[in-house]
């Protein structure tokens, strides 16, 4: 162990990369926790060097935070340099103490010098992270599917192939997941891959992986899991879960869910995340053959750099509207900035300003997931001038509904 290394910390937060202190690191994160279950894995070999950050109350690791370098994909299809932040937690004995506002401030501080504008977690709980900035950019839900009342409404086969992949694992599903480029995709770093082949080793059940292709070129996956096997011949619901499916097309979509659905045995189908607006219930005659679960939060989104952030995506159609933005963890984001069909800069922080919001309700809007006038309604934005609000619906307007799709 380096006793430099854990001295040299400064307000108390510094970057670990000794092994001993990214594993002590790892375990303050779970023992926060307190209920959920982890790999067997050594954190030092799923993390990436320099990111793992440590708390210190004297010479104890009292907080952590972790983060992965990947990318988001933005409105217009840019993918920008993205902090991917994961492992959050303090000690029960050192909560309320400023501990996680110093982890944060350290972390997005870094990830903003990194040319990283943008960073997402999925929260354990969500009054959290909104006093930090991040706000909800993206909501999903889940769904149950009866096989017996699900009749596709297009019967013929579609243009692709499905083939079974189960011994493929990740040589197969890397270079599929690297070409989702949905609105809100977060892209796989290679330890994301390491840590997912530990977990899948641990599965007590079969699990099984098909792969979709079009004209030879594999477009998409799919991974499910039967459930309850020790009474699967003598259950009148057999369900299988599906794990993770990645379509890059309709035509994959389609593919890979008739696919699951046509299996023998099996009276059920499950999937725990969907973007709000999959086609999925669209796909059957009857839409009633897909129960859908209630909506919940998925990725948590702050921006770093918010000059940064703002002029990497695109706008739609309208009059630029002056926002000033507040950020009260990383006040050099404060400012005015001027949003328009042309995109969008920072202006001199004395230009009037059409709305006022702060920049966790920003990172709300950010990929379209959230609506202006919802903001407005509930009385979490400053409105000077009202029409702003409807040219800014216009202007942050999406396609689809952003989706990540994937955890860490």
């Amino acid at each position: 162990m380096n006793p430099g290394e854990r001295r040299a910390r400064g307000t108390d937060v510094a970057v670990v990369t000794e092994p001993d202190l990214v594993r002590e690191a790892y375990a303050v994160f779970k023992r926060a926790m307190v209920g959920l279950e982890f790999g067997p894995f050594d954190p030092v070999d799923v993390s990436e060097p320099g990111r793992f950050l440590a708390a210190f109350d004297g010479e104890q690791v009292v907080g952590s935070a972790n983060s992965y370098a990947t990318q988001l994909t933005v409105p217009g299809g840019v993918r920008v340099p993205h902090a991917a932040v994961s492992q959050v937690g303090v000690l029960p004995t050192h909560r309320r103490r400023g501990v996680v506002t110093a982890l944060m401030r350290t972390q997005l501080a870094a990830a903003a010098a990194a040319g990283e504008s943008v960073a997402t977690l999925r929260a354990s709980e969500g009054g959290i992270y909104g006093r930090f900035g991040y706000g909800i950019a993206s909501h999903v839900r889940s769904a149950r599917i009866d096989t017996q009342t699900a009749r596709f409404v297009d019967d013929g086969p579609g243009p692709g192939n499905v083939r079974l992949a189960d011994d493929g694992g990740v040589a197969v599903m890397a270079p599929i997941a690297a070409r989702a480029a949905q609105n809100g995709a977060v892209s796989r770093a290679d330890v994301w891959w390491r840590k997912w082949e530990l977990r899948a080793a641990e599965y007590k059940s079969p699990s099984y992986l098909v792969v979709h292709s079009t004209d030879g070129v594999d477009d998409g996956y799919a991974m499910y899991r039967p459930l309850d096997t020790a009474g699967w011949f003598t259950s009148d619901d057999k369900t299988i879960e599906v794990t993770e499916l990645v379509a890059l097309n309709p035509g994959a979509h389609r593919g890979l869910w008739r696919h699951l659905l046509e299996l023998d045995l099996v009276d059920t189908v499950t999937v725990g995340t969907l973007a709000l607006d999959d086609p999925l219930p669209l796909l059957f005659v009857d839409e009633r053959a897909v129960t859908l679960g209630p909506v919940r939060d998925e990725s948590w989104l702050r921006l770093a750099d918010v000059a940064a952030a703002l002029a990497a995506r695109t706008y739609g159609d309208a009059e630029p509207v002056h926002l000033a933005v507040h950020d009260r963890l990383l006040p050099q984001n404060d400012g005015v900035y001027r949003i328009g069909a042309d995109g969008a800069v920072r202006v001199a922080a004395d230009t009037p300003a059409a709305v006022t919001v702060s920049v966790s309700d920003l990172a709300a809007t950010y990929l379209g997931g959230t609506r202006w006038w919802r903001l407005a309604a509930a009385g979490r934005i400053d409105v000077a001038d009202p029409a702003a609000v409807e040219r800014l619906d216009r202007l942050f307007r999406v396609d689809r509904e952003p989706y990540a799709g994937v955890f860490f």
